[in-house]
């Protein structure tokens, strides 16, 4: 299941060169390469899930067939 991160989660784990490591966003569920807009997709999804009143753990469930979120 892909943790949902905050948008100061997704800046901490920015690496000292200002990229992330293809595992963390593995662990966010972005695919390799990250598609363009990752950052603000992630920041919407969790945004809409704090409005949702989701918990504070951050996950969001998946399909079980789905490993990674959906940025089609």
């Amino acid at each position: 299941m892909p943790h949902l991160p905050s948008p100061e989660e997704i800046e901490a784990a920015c690496t000292p060169k200002g990229a992330w490591t293809r595992a963390q966003l593995a662990e966010w569920g972005v695919p390799w390469p990250p598609p363009k807009g990752w950052k603000d997709e992630l920041t919407e999804r969790w945004k809409a899930a704090q409005q949702d009143g989701a918990p504070s753990a951050h996950q969001v469930p998946a399909a079980p067939a789905q490993e990674t979120l959906d940025f089609g």
